[in-house]
């Protein structure tokens, strides 16, 4: 009885350990390192893409207009705040004139003595011109005379003398009306500069504009050319972006655009490439580009905010393309952009070559890969060639929502019950 007992107990040891052992290998083969890679894949399809550029820039205005003096000097007043909308020739500062009031009155003063200088010598030329008139009718007169023996040669001489201070005087008396001209028209020269030098210390806005910024307090000394006031063009608004230089073929103006801006994150704004700059970021390896609105937003955006772009590129034709999360690097294909093939339910490694891609996650395959092919997009983790793999519509089931219980509700809880 003993020895059957052992025996017994023998065997049952030994189903168990095959149970064992075959439940070990069941769920090795099924979920554990030894089981099947979950994968979903998707069939490669010829299609057109519309390739579209990304880029981050700031909001810019086209046009800004430093208003400075042109000369040093102090700020006698400022006439506008920051926000408020000028018109053109509007005054918006003046510099404080010190002594030149003073000197143009002065000049004033100088000019009137000038123009009575003047005056006086015209009447001077009046008067010597009829004085040498009447000495010359008196020299040709004696000169007669003494041709006919009446007056002696001592007094035609006399005469003639007279006749040549005459025309001596007239000449010094035009000397000194073109000197006290020249005077004049130095004088009013002088006046008109400091006249022009007073204007430009009133200082006037250029353009209909919008004032951002105002850099100078009355009492401020400026140099010339600082900025006291800035003005800008409120409907000439740009975006400043930058594109990846790798990615911005086909980048040229006149292409629409979508402009995002950070302070209106839920709207998107239609715009269009303005140009694109001859000179590129080569520290950032950056194309720059100017993008405008089709419709400049209410409110406007303050000057320098983070916008993004979106401008879209012409269609492409219709090559394989795939989704992007389906490149993959192979460490033993010395790390080429390639892509898992299913062929006879067999992960197989394909190098391909990748064209361009959109924003949408799709890229084009130049070579590699043939419509109807299968690939694997995502995986449960990393594979090799010969694992074996499952496909699942999805790696991460959803997660069912549970619904509450409903059963047959007792009425006496859900009905009032009329008191005795």
């Amino acid at each position: 009885m003993k020895n059957i007992s052992a025996h017994l107990r023998i065997l049952a040891l030994g189903a168990g350990i095959v149970l064992l052992l075959s439940t070990f290998f069941f769920v090795s083969t099924r979920s554990g390192p030894l089981a099947p890679i979950k994968v979903t894949v998707t069939t490669v399809k010829s299609q057109a893409i519309t390739p579209a550029l990304f880029g981050i820039g700031t909001v810019q205005a086209r046009y800004v207009h430093h208003i400075g003096p042109t000369g040093a000097g102090r700020v006698l007043r400022v006439t506008v705040e920051v926000g408020d909308v000028v018109k053109a020739g509007q005054i918006i500062a003046e510099m404080d004139p010190v002594d030149l009031d003073d000197r143009i009155q002065g000049q004033d003063a100088a000019l009137k003595r000038a123009e009575s200088l003047t005056m006086g010598a015209e009447a001077q030329i009046r008067e010597v011109t009829a004085r040498a008139a009447f000495a010359a009718d008196q020299d040709a007169r004696y000169i007669k005379l003494l041709a006919s023996h009446s007056v002696s040669q001592e007094a035609a001489d006399v005469k003639h003398q007279e006749n040549k201070v005459a025309v001596e005087s007239l000449a010094t008396a035009r000397a000194n009306l073109d000197a006290t001209r020249h005077d004049l028209a130095r004088i009013t020269a002088e006046r008109a500069g400091l006249i022009q030098q007073r204007d430009k210390l009133r200082l006037l806005s250029p353009i209909e504009g919008l004032v951002v910024a105002r850099a100078a307090e009355p009492g401020n000394t400026v140099v010339a050319g600082q900025e006291i006031v800035q003005i800008i063009d409120p409907s000439a608004l740009w975006v400043d972006v930058r594109f990846d230089q790798s990615r911005a073929t086909g980048l040229a103006a006149g292409l629409p655009a979508r402009i995002v801006l950070r302070s209106q994150s839920r709207q998107t704004l239609a715009g269009r490439v303005q140009r694109v700059e001859p000179l590129a970021d080569s520290v950032t390896e950056e194309i720059l580009a100017k993008v405008v609105f089709e419709a400049l937003p209410a409110p406007l955006p303050p000057l320098g905010e983070m916008a993004e772009v979106t401008v879209a590129l012409p269609p492409l034709p219709a090559l394989p393309a795939i989704p992007n999360g389906a490149l993959k690097r192979s460490k033993m294909k010395d790390s080429n952009n390639g892509v898992w093939l299913v062929h006879d339910k067999k992960p197989t490694f394909v190098p391909v070559q990748v064209g361009t891609s959109d924003l949408d996650g799709q890229v084009q395959i130049t070579s590699g890969l043939k419509e109807g092919d299968q690939i694997i997009v995502y995986s449960q983790r990393e594979i090799s060639e010969g694992n074996r793999i499952k496909i699942v519509d999805q790696l991460v089931p959803e997660t069912p929502q549970k619904t509450p219980k409903t059963g047959p509700q007792d009425p006496k809880k859900n009905t009032l019950q009329d008191k005795p």
